[in-house]
């Protein structure tokens, strides 16, 4: 079949939007717009930029799905990042983990987000695919990854971790929780990037076209198929954008310097859990839920308002919550924050204070 569609162009360059086919309208009216009779005039009087850009930062191949991508670096800066700060907090002796530790601790660590991250999207998102094909679980090109499920499996992989070098769990907890954040916030840069998880339509200035948001005709070749995409697609919200700085850059901001100054293990790792709660709650409003889930198009929202991922917050807060309130009713444990070693030579050289005294106040 033959399509009307603009000429093709260049990655991110501005377009303006015209009117919407019909489909495309009534997918603008269900996916959360004004209740309007006519749309139009929402989508044709601005230009809005197009997310356009390659998920590959190399490609090996002209064709090819294989390369290296930008999630997968950003995965692995927000690694380079939290073992660039374990090697500070060492060396300032504010962290149980001794720099020979750190590679096994990030490695722990790494590995459970990885896979809690994948679990947890095939089990949450994916569960038709799993179940039609098991192997569905292992396609890791093809994308899917599930931050609750990579924050379980983060605290999964370093409890282990504890248990094997006879640390505090709750006080490596409060070192991945002050400075995970920063990991959230590059891969939600990447998610932006990948022109995925992209936000309800808007007609904000601000707003951007995701070629990917609005399925072509069959039949069409590659080229004109993408560009009639960028000319049907209309403008969203950037939600991605939004939750780097909600759920990353802005808890990185608060959580830092309250664990910098505190000594109640799981204090930290609670905050975060209510934060992460109340900031993943606020930018669901502005992201389109996918495909078939709660709030999508033609499906109902949890309650009346709720998506599926907004649901899954509710636990997170809680459990925040009790970790706070457990935390804070305990005394100050400032020897579970230093080495071992470290931990050892200050005992000794505080055993003739008293006990009270010798706790010291938490306080750096």
């Amino acid at each position: 079949m033959k399509a009307s569609f603009r000429d093709y162009r260049l990655p991110g360059q501005v377009v303006s939007c015209r009117p919407p086919p019909a489909a495309s309208a009534q997918l603008f009216l269900q996916s959360g717009a004004p209740n309007m009779v006519d749309p139009t005039p929402l989508v044709s009087s601005s230009a809005y930029w197009v997310d356009d850009l390659s998920p590959f930062i190399i490609r090996f191949g002209a064709t090819s799905n294989w390369g290296i991508r930008w999630y997968g670096m950003a995965y692995l800066a927000g690694l380079a990042w939290g073992y660039w700060m374990l090697i500070r907090w060492a060396v300032a002796q504010r962290s149980p983990v001794m720099k020979q530790e750190i590679q096994d601790f990030v490695l722990y660590g790494g590995l459970g987000m990885i896979i809690g991250g994948r679990l947890g999207y095939c089990l949450l998102y994916g569960t038709h695919e799993l179940l039609s094909n098991p192997l569905y679980l292992f396609k890791l090109w093809e994308g899917g990854m599930a931050s609750h499920g990579g924050i379980i499996g983060l605290i999964i992989g370093t409890v282990l971790f504890a248990r094997r070098s006879g640390k505090s769990p709750m006080v490596l907890l409060d070192i991945i929780a002050a400075t995970g954040p920063m990991g959230i916030a590059l891969g939600r840069i990447a998610n932006f990037i990948n022109g995925e998880l992209w936000g309800r339509p808007s007609t904000v200035p601000w707003a951007v076209i995701f070629p990917n948001s609005v399925a072509p005709p069959p039949g069409l070749p590659q080229a004109e198929a993408h560009a009639w995409q960028i000319a049907n697609a209309v403008p969203r919200h950037p939600s991605q954008l939004y939750a780097a700085f909600l759920e990353g850059f802005l808890l990185l901001l608060i959580l830092m310097p309250i664990h910098a100054r505190h000594r109640r293990p799981g204090l930290t790792g609670g905050l975060f859990c209510m934060l992460y709660a109340i900031a993943r709650f606020i930018d669901e409003f502005f992201r389109e839920p996918d495909v078939g889930q709660p709030g999508s198009p033609g499906h109902d929202a949890i309650l009346g308002f709720m998506s599926k991922g907004q649901a899954f917050t509710i636990p997170f807060f809680i459990a925040g919550a009790i970790a706070v309130i457990w935390a804070w009713r305990r005394p100050a444990r400032p020897d579970l924050y230093v080495a071992q070693a470290q931990s050892a030579s200050q005992s000794g050289t505080s055993s003739s204070r008293p006990a009270h005294e010798a706790g010291g106040s938490g306080q750096d």
